[in-house]
């Protein structure tokens, strides 16, 4: 660790003299791209982060918003909380650690709002698929979170999983987690008084993760995975459920006056912030805090990311009890200090070794002042190959094959919440305090963002809002996890750009508030930049907790809402699964003209009583859709009118879906001046897909497609 020699000559400027050695290491991981967002904040003002039930927005640990017919303040609302993180080097140092250890911090940032977690969501991002090094890194990642998550008893229930070849050297693992609390029960992370104690629970300081802020602002060296395995922490997750439950019992007899969870820059980010959004200060004396390595200095007291710790601000009558809920749930406790009306201070057996103003700590870091430059538009140059090798080949790539490989490792029941679960467009999960059904997307799209970062960010947004919609439920809010390369290079930082105002563009467009999130730059390595990628969860709110299936019925007519290609020049192959299986490039697709219209439609259809199944389009497009539509019990007989069949098979505009109906006058009426409605065919009872589409056919059944999509369980299993 070291600080950067502008930043040295700010920090002495303000403090009138030379920063001790534990400053200097503080300021270098707080002023990090990680923890400063200095490259990205100066652009995160394009996200509209407000609405009325928006209660706590953006610079908290997670966001709160009040649930439909739940207004804040009115004394008995029931709010959930948003949070989002990545952990994208620590993943490709140490695979099931790193990931482990993602679900873990924002399972805290959850508990630090005073909220109990109810779901979590991954999205999981790697190199081609056949690549041994991929392989090793995505079955590490999916163990870590599958084992972290089922030890704590939170449901994984949503997320993506793509491959891409710009992702071999730096892998990205990118986790939301939901919570339940209210407004009695709500805390936030702004100190709120001197006097009051800062009391540390949880496992003991050890030296695990020391410098993971600074680790994650810069671009990963070929050596990472031995070089830099001490910045990745370790985690524990017995230990957190513990913290879970002891957070709970703390909350219910109101001992808390404010939070923050012990992530990125370990204690001193999480005091130091603490303090400085009250705009107080601390002293804390460093030889209190509970250890569990000898003779550890205080640096590493201060900057070490040991896991499964919480820093709380307790009244002086309360510390007693808090400490009797500690030792109740086998944790840790130190009282370690206090809240003051001064400088952040910290000591190590009687030597001051921090000294600074809590904001200038927090907010003083200079923001970068970057040049960029847009993408070149791509020239239309598309490859001549039969339909039938194509569909084969489209329905069993990785990135729309199966995930069943990865969910079936996730306990999505524990909590008896799960309504739908993973392998959906959307999981829902039942908020009976408020007796209605959450649903929840995640995901980005890598090859939309990489041929167009600003459309690709706007498609990305509408996709989630589709599935969301595609359950009868309403996009209520969403946090994004923005990923990009090394931002110091124009082209870079601008493709970083284009998904920052696309992704924001789009959710003004539905009305859906961006309420969080969080930045990882510096995805860079020897085999290059990432694409740009914005994940974006999304919820949304529904009356009840059922919701149509995706599989179609034997009987029942089968529309595609949305453009179908019906003249050669609308369908678009660029950003498609198609173009990365067999090459060439097209223009981005063209986006639905009233896309807050058609998702409103599209919640209500998917509730209306004579709807038999909906499932959205996407990757993979037409052609994938219906394949995952059909069951051995029921199959799908289709006509494709098309002056392109590729296009309109492969295609992916988003903002489409198919319904199965009992009532096409009913879907027409619904989108009646929205989007259009096109009767493609019916169900069967055979079991069978079958598409005609210009003088071709296309035949196979249900059997043969659950054996094409197994791509990924055939490879690892």
């Amino acid at each position: 660790m070291s600080l950067a020699d502008s930043d040295r000559e700010l920090v002495v400027s303000e403090l009138g003299r030379e920063p001790t050695r534990a400053e200097a290491a503080l300021f270098e991981n707080l002023w990090s791209e990680h923890c400063a967002y200095r490259s990205s904040r100066p652009l995160l003002s394009a996200f509209d982060s407000e609405g009325e039930q928006v209660v706590i927005g953006p610079g908290d640990d997670a966001a709160v918003v009040a649930l439909p017919g739940n207004e804040p303040g009115d004394g008995d609302s029931t709010y959930i909380t948003l949070g989002i993180e990545s952990h994208n080097h620590p993943s490709y140092v140490d695979p099931f650690d790193g990931a482990a250890t993602g679900v873990g911090g924002i399972v805290r940032d959850t508990l630090s709002m005073g909220a109990y977690p109810i779901a979590l969501a991954d999205s999981l991002y790697f190199g081609e698929f056949d690549d041994d090094h991929s392989q090793y890194l995505f079955e590490g990642v999916v163990e870590g979170i599958s084992h972290y998550g089922n030890c704590i008893g939170v449901p994984t229930v949503a997320g993506s999983v793509d491959f891409h070849p710009d992702y071999e050297g730096n892998p990205l693992v990118n986790v939301a987690c939901v919570g339940l609390t209210d407004e009695e029960r709500l805390v936030t992370a702004e100190a709120q008084e001197p006097g009051n104690k800062l009391v540390l629970v949880g496992n003991g300081t050890g030296r695990d993760g020391l410098g993971g802020a600074s680790f994650a602002s810069e671009d990963l060296a070929e050596d990472a995975e031995t070089e830099d395995r001490p910045a990745v922490q370790v985690g524990d997750p017995y230990s957190e459920k513990l913290l879970i439950e002891a957070n709970e019992a703390l909350v219910d007899e109101t001992l808390i006056e404010s939070a923050r969870d012990l992530g990125a820059a370990g204690l001193g980010g999480a005091s130091s912030e603490l303090v400085a959004k009250g705009g107080l200060g601390a002293h804390i004396e460093l030889e209190r805090v509970h250890q569990r390595e000898p003779n550890m200095n205080a640096l590493e007291i201060l900057l070490a990311e040991s896991q499964e710790r919480m820093c709380y601000e307790v009244t002086p009558e309360n510390v007693d009890r808090v400490r009797e809920i500690a030792e109740r749930f086998d944790l840790g406790c130190s009282v370690i200090g206090e809240v003051t009306d001064g400088n952040y201070t910290c000591t190590f057996e009687g030597e001051t070794v921090v000294d600074v103003d809590a904001y200038f700590l927090g907010e003083g870091a200079p923001m970068n002042d970057l040049a960029s430059e847009e993408p070149a538009q791509p020239e239309t140059d598309l490859p001549d190959i039969d339909l039938e090798d194509a569909f084969d080949d489209v329905v069993s790539s990785p990135n729309t094959a199966s995930k069943r490989w990865v969910y079936r490792q996730y306990d999505h029941e524990v909590g008896v919440r799960t309504s739908v679960g993973p392998g959906d467009d959307a999981a829902i999960v039942a908020v009976r305090e408020a007796q209605q059904g959450l649903a929840l997307s995640s995901g980005a799209a890598p090859n939309w963002t990489a041929a167009a970062p600003y459309d690709g960010a706007r498609a990305v947004a509408l996709e989630n809002a589709t599935n969301i919609a595609a359950k009868g439920a309403t996009p209520l809010a969403a946090v994004d996890c923005l990923n990009g390369g090394n931002p110091e290079r124009p082209d870079v930082y601008g493709g970083f750009k284009g998904i920052v105002d696309g992704l924001a563009e789009m959710c003004e467009t539905l009305s859906t508030p961006v309420v969080g999130g969080n930045v990882s730059l510096y995805n860079d390595s020897v085999a290059g930049p990432i694409p740009p990628t914005p994940t974006l969860a999304m919820v949304g709110a529904k009356d009840g907790y059922d919701a149509p299936p995706l599989s179609v019925e034997p009987a029942g007519d089968l529309v595609l809402v949305g453009d179908l290609g019906l003249e050669s020049d609308e369908a678009r192959l660029g950003g498609s699964e198609y173009l990365a299986q067999f090459g060439g490039s097209d223009r981005f697709p063209e986006l639905p003209a009233d896309p807050a219209s058609l998702i409103e439609a599209l919640a209500a259809v998917a509730d209306a009583d004579s709807t038999l199944a909906v499932h959205d389009v996407s990757h993979g497009g037409l052609a994938v859709a219906l394949a995952e539509m059909v069951t051995a019990d029921a199959g799908l007989e289709v006509s494709i009118p098309s002056a392109d069949s590729a296009g309109a098979l492969f295609g992916e505009q988003p903002g489409r879906a198919l319904i199965q109906t009992e009532s096409v006058e009913a879907v027409r009426e619904a989108f009646d001046g929205v989007a259009p409605v096109v009767e493609l065919g019916v169900g069967t009872d055979d079991g069978t897909l079958t598409i005609e589409t210009g003088d071709r056919t296309i035949e196979t059944d249900a059997a043969a497609i659950r054996e094409r999509r197994a791509t990924i369980e055939r490879e690892l299993e």
